[in-house]
Parts: structure tokens; C-alpha cells; sequence
């Protein structure tokens, strides 16, 4: 008389190895189609039976920080350890008053020494222009135009800078003029 756990064993289906594994590849099967969805190579994968790798930089282990280093992660690093979407974007807040402040505490990232001098070749002419209106007099119109030309660049190059960061990579928005000049400043450094 069969007992209730050896009656439970036979219930399951007997093991079938994965579609992707080379190594049981099935005999009756006369011809490979190519499946996309499947990786190419011949290596094989630890669930199939492959060896896993331990402390390699593939795995995240022993010598996972300086492969990261050595593909760009320094790229990512400031000097305080602030975020760098939030000190580019800080670069064209306050106009070349941040700039200069970047410029000046912001010796390790590039990508912020870059929207900082971009943000002070911006908006240290149109600062200039909106004193030199207000100084001579003119309408109060003018005054809010003026005033307006200098804030809304400065809050869209904010912005865009903040966006190159965070979602695309560190992607350089360049303005015609000033962007290049800005550009060969940090390479030049």
C-alpha cells in the first residue's frame, strides 16, 4: 500500500533542463532556430549549471569599485559629494554669483565647472543690460522686459541642465557661442 508522501513524489513531472542550455541540448530536436530572447553567446549561466562567479567586478564583488571608476563613475563625483544635477542646475540660479561660487569650490566635476562657466558667460551680460536700464531711466515696461530676458534663460538653462543630468547622462546642452567657449575653458584646465 503506497504511503501519502510517496503518492505526493510522483505527482511532479521529472526535471527538464532549461531551452537555453547547450549542454542538455535535446537529441530529438534536428535543426536551432535563432530566438532573440535567448542570449548568443556559449557561455553558460549559473542557473543552468554554470560556475558563479564570486568576487569578480562582474558580480559585484572584490574589484567592482575600480572597474566602475575606470567606465566613467568619477564623472558622477563633486567635491562635497553633492549631487551633480543639483549643483548644475544651482550654477544658473543666482547667475554669475553661483557661477563664481562653483568656479571656485567646484574643482572636481567637469560636467558642474562646465554649466558654471556657461552660466557666467550668460548671465553676466544680461545682469550688465538689466542695471545699465534701470540706471538710465527707462520706462518700467522695459524694466519687467529686461528683467524677464535675464530670469527666464537663466530658470530654462536650470532646468536643462538639470535634465541633462539626471536623465540623459551627463549630456552637455551647449548655447551657440557660449557653450564651445565654455567648453574648451574646462578642457584647458
Amino acid at each position: 500500500m503506497p504511503t501519502a508522501s510517496s503518492k505526493f513524489a510522483t505527482s511532479f513531472a521529472p526535471y527538464t533542463p532549461p531551452p537555453d542550455d547547450p549542454s542538455h541540448a535535446s537529441s530529438s530536436r534536428t535543426s536551432t532556430t535563432a530566438r532573440p530572447w535567448f542570449p548568443s553567446q556559449d557561455t553558460t549561466s549559473y542557473q543552468s549549471g554554470g560556475i558563479p562567479t564570486f568576487n569578480t567586478s562582474q558580480g559585484g564583488g572584490l574589484g567592482a569599485a575600480e572597474d566602475a571608476e575606470a567606465e566613467g563613475a568619477s564623472a558622477w563625483e563633486t567635491t562635497y559629494s553633492v549631487k551633480v544635477d543639483a549643483l548644475a542646475a544651482f550654477a544658473y540660479i543666482l547667475g554669475p554669483f553661483s557661477a563664481l561660487v562653483l568656479l571656485i569650490l567646484e574643482t572636481k566635476n567637469d560636467y558642474v565647472r562646465f554649466h558654471a562657466y556657461q552660466s557666467a558667460l550668460l548671465s553676466t551680460p544680461l545682469l550688465l543690460l538689466r542695471i545699465w536700464v534701470s540706471y538710465w531711466g527707462f520706462p518700467s515696461w522695459l524694466h519687467t522686459m529686461f528683467t524677464l530676458l535675464l530670469v527666464i534663460p537663466l530658470l530654462f538653462m536650470a532646468w536643462r541642465a538639470y535634465v541633462d543630468a539626471a536623465r540623459h547622462g551627463l549630456s552637455r546642452f551647449y548655447l551657440p557661442g557660449i557653450g564651445p567657449l565654455a567648453d574648451r575653458w574646462v578642457s584647458e584646465e
